[in-house]
């Protein structure tokens, strides 16, 4: 291990010594799983493209473009209508794209499905704010009534309409939960539990869309349009998050055999399983796990594989941070785990060139030691640089010891308090660095590298924008994140 210290007086760059000469490229193999991961994404697009443009055709077919040139209380009512269809649209989507589907998962992956999650929430979450407004305008302007009793006669006089408020009730709780300054106040396991109201929610607005929503059952094509989303849709979240899990679990009967200290703020917890190997697990790939050792099992939390898989023994690291990873101190040799995955394409799937620069903080070291154990790299083509408030709080220390002495892998820290200008990601004892160059000085020669980044969302955008500013192209950036 060594620390990077911080900039000479009058210089941007120290050496580390001579640069180990390239390798010949990786074979063909992690092109075809490039172009395979190009395909899936090609069709998980246009699966979304396919049903946004659905929604339009239906509007249109309606009137609806007829109704916006009136410009009277109907184009009030046809906008509020799109609104509607666009926002129950994306309402189901982000439903679907949470519900583990394999299209999704392998076409936009788990960090790329966060971000739309998050983006697609808070645009259905508008949309439906604009229907609501529109429409209640539009009623109210051509019978000269004040738009609060109108939507006040909407609520109690139309079939459906309270079903919809107490759901739409429930949406807007989950949104101002998911708003990052009020979901640092709460605890995951709290927040969790408040965001699965979002699915009661969308429930508590079919009812309406059936009963008043003209739209949904006006033409036989767009009630088997609507029929059938909300059935791809429920089928789906059963399947993928419930049976599939289910049978996985019992199948392969995995179950912990042995827990341990990991650095002074961290556990690791092996586990054993019949057949694991037909998972197909990759290292930097995790899973959602669910220990059955009693009160609070149900809530599932995503832990990166921490270690290459070796038999039927997985192994994954956590920071205890909340009630969640510290019940993992405490879980007792032989308990059944349940799980869901592997997910992620922070694989070694990824790579395109002949070295290596892994940057993690926090939890996010153990995806990168899993892989840096794995992949394929002679001594000193492989740097890893890693994060942590304190030297204590250091995860995986033993691996990468290991790894340092048997592999020759180059190892750094950036420990210490948060930098509050500059470049964010780097401790404050280095805000004389800039960024970019800290990248460019851990490898010279950039373009023979893949960058792997796990950690924080904040710390990964902040080391995200000065990998740019260093010229690495953003095919060569891979990264995961599980938070939305």
């Amino acid at each position: 291990m060594a620390t990077i210290s911080p900039p000479p007086s009058g210089t941007g760059m120290h050496t580390l010594g001579p640069v180990i000469a390239a390798v010949p490229e990786p074979s063909a193999a992690g092109s075809s799983s490039a172009a395979g991961r190009k395909a899936w994404h090609l069709v998980a697009a246009g699966v979304i493209w396919a049903t946004s443009l659905a929604i339009m055709a239906l509007w249109v077919s309606d009137g609806g473009v007829q109704a916006v040139f009136a410009l009277n209380a109907d184009t009030l009512n046809t906008l509020g209508r799109l609104a509607g269809l666009v926002s129950a649209n994306l309402l189901l989507y982000q439903v679907l794209l949470m519900a583990r589907v394999p299209l999704f998962e392998r076409g936009f992956g788990r960090e790329g499905i966060t971000r739309m999650h998050r983006l697609v929430g808070f645009w259905s979450f508008w949309l439906l704010m604009t229907h609501i407004v529109l429409q209640v305008t539009g009623y109210a302007t051509p019978a000269g009534i004040n738009p609060f009793v109108q939507l006040w006669q909407l609520i109690w006089d139309y079939p459906g309409m309270l079903l919809a408020t107490a759901g739409t009730l429930l949406l807007i709780m989950v949104v101002i939960t998911s708003i990052r300054r009020s979901r640092r106040r709460l605890r995951y396991e709290s927040w969790h539990l408040l965001h699965l109201y979002g699915y009661l929610g969308v429930g508590l607005a079919i009812p309406h869309m059936l009963w008043t929503g003209a739209d949904f059952i006006a033409s036989l094509l767009a009630t088997v349009y609507w029929w059938s989303l909300w059935a791809v849709v429920a089928a789906s979240v059963v399947v993928f998050r419930i049976a599939r899990p289910a049978w996985r679990s019992w199948h392969h009967d995995l179950r912990v055999v042995g827990v341990e200290r990991d650095g002074s703020r961290g556990v690791a917890v092996r586990m054993r399983g019949r057949g694991v190997r037909e998972l197909g697990a990759l290292p930097g790939q995790f899973f959602v796990w669910r220990f059955l050792d009693g009160a609070g099992w149900m809530r599932g939390h995503p832990f990166s594989l921490a270690g290459a898989p070796r038999g039927d023994e997985l192994v994954i690291s956590a920071r205890i941070i909340g009630d969640g990873t510290h019940r993992l101190t405490t879980v007792a040799p032989g308990t059944r785990v349940l799980f869901e995955g592997p997910y992620g394409h922070l694989t070694g799937e990824a790579r395109r060139g002949t070295k290596l620069l892994m940057l993690g903080a926090g939890a996010g070291v153990a995806p990168l030691v899993a892989l840096l154990e794995s992949e394929p790299y002679p001594p000193g083509a492989a740097t890893l640089v890693t994060r942590d408030h304190r030297d204590a709080d250091a995860l995986r220390l033993g691996a990468i010891g290991r790894l340092t002495a048997t592999r020759g892998l180059r190892h750094f820290t950036l420990n210490g308090g948060r930098s509050h200008s500059g470049s964010t990601w780097l401790p404050a004892t280095h805000s004389a660095w800039r960024g970019a160059d800290l990248v460019r000085h851990l490898a010279p020669d950039l373009d023979a590298h893949d960058v792997f980044l796990c950690g924080p969302m904040p710390w990964m955008e902040s080391v995200r924008k000065d990998l740019h500013a260093a010229g690495v192209a953003a095919e060569r950036i891979h990264s995961e994140a599980f938070t939305v």
